[in-house]
């Protein structure tokens, strides 16, 4: 099966893999019995970032990869959202485990992401054309740039670097994007559900709806 995948497809498919990569490198636990070494502690919050980040950028490049080529089909058109709102769900899931984000905001934007997508299912059923609103497009960029942000919060090496006056403010400025993020979220599915009104009320009409 993966031999007949086009190189798009196969990126995106690798965003999936890779996901439990991060987990284990953001979540891992190793023994007692195991002397964990110092640099380990210091790079793990950063190795975890820049999986993170690499992952989330994979989306732009799989997307041109895909135009630029003509290589866009169905099977590409689900797998590729699926994988982005499996990323930003699986990073949340390991915050709140983590103890650096509570539970309801997790359980507000993972809720947003399962209803829309329940939509858009639909949609596609119904032979609906999905482009992405800016509203969503918006969102994404808050969610991801908040997951970095609180990713990188117990850092040693960042602490030592702003000192404790500065890590007061890189706290703050992380919930300001993140707080940003669940109202962008919020946004984007009363957006969704405005422009998507219809499948909720009866037959689809002529035109578009929007979601990201």
């Amino acid at each position: 099966m993966i031999r007949n995948l086009n190189l798009a497809n196969r990126i995106t498919l690798a965003r999936v893999v890779l996901i439990p990569v991060f987990l284990v490198v953001l979540l891992g636990e190793f023994p007692q019995s195991v002397a964990i070494p110092e640099w380990w502690r210091i790079a793990q919050p950063w190795i975890a970032a820049l999986i993170f980040i690499a992952l989330a950028a994979s989306d732009a490049v799989d997307g041109y990869v895909a135009r630029s080529r003509n290589q866009v089909t169905t099977f590409g058109k689900f797998i590729d959202p699926l994988a982005d709102k499996l990323l930003v769900m699986a990073a949340l899931v390991a915050l709140v485990d983590l103890e650096r984000l509570p539970s309801w905001i997790a359980l507000v934007i993972i809720a947003r992401e399962l209803v829309v997508s329940g939509l858009r299912m639909v949609a596609i059923a119904e032979g609906r054309v999905i482009a992405a609103s800016s509203f969503g497009k918006v969102k994404t960029v808050l969610q991801i740039t908040a997951i970095v942000g609180l990713l990188l919060k117990e850092s040693k090496l960042l602490a030592g670097v702003l000192g404790e006056t500065g890590m007061a403010y890189y706290d703050g400025l992380a919930w300001v994007v993140m707080a940003a993020a669940l109202v962008m979220t919020i946004a984007s599915m009363v957006d969704y559900f405005y422009h998507a009104r219809d499948i909720l009320t009866g037959p689809w009409d002529a035109g578009q709806t929007r979601e990201s």
